[in-house]
């Protein structure tokens, strides 16, 4: 008996870390209204605090590395982003890289906006 209640609260505690913080999933929004975070997307990967790489299942969206899944409704989101204009309307600028390998914070000090 014992064994199965550690085992349990072994898979429950590691499951509920997972589903904390494994997945970056967002949510694209039109609006400005009613998100949390504003966006912009730069020419260079110089100019980038975060390198995103867009994973095409959930599953491959691990931590807070920069492998967004985009979703389709605001409800299944982690962050809802909001695409701006201008530099100096973001709050966090990134850059759309071609490799998983590629995806990565380059300013940490904003990794907290993803949390």
């Amino acid at each position: 008996m014992k064994k199965n209640k550690l085992l349990f609260f072994t898979i429950f505690y590691y499951f509920f870390l997972n589903n904390n913080i494994s997945a970056q999933k967002i949510f694209s929004s039109e609006y400005s209204s009613d998100l949390d975070l504003k966006v912009f997307v730069v020419d260079y990967e110089s100019q980038a605090d975060l390198n995103v790489f867009k994973v095409d299942y959930l599953s491959q969206a691990k931590g807070n590395a920069g492998l967004w899944y985009f979703v389709e409704y605001k409800s299944q989101s982690d962050k809802k982003i909001f695409f701006v204009d201008y530099k100096s309307q973001s709050d966090l600028k990134i850059f759309f890289v071609k490799y998983k390998s590629q995806a990565g914070w380059r300013n940490k000090n904003k990794m907290h906006l993803l949390y």
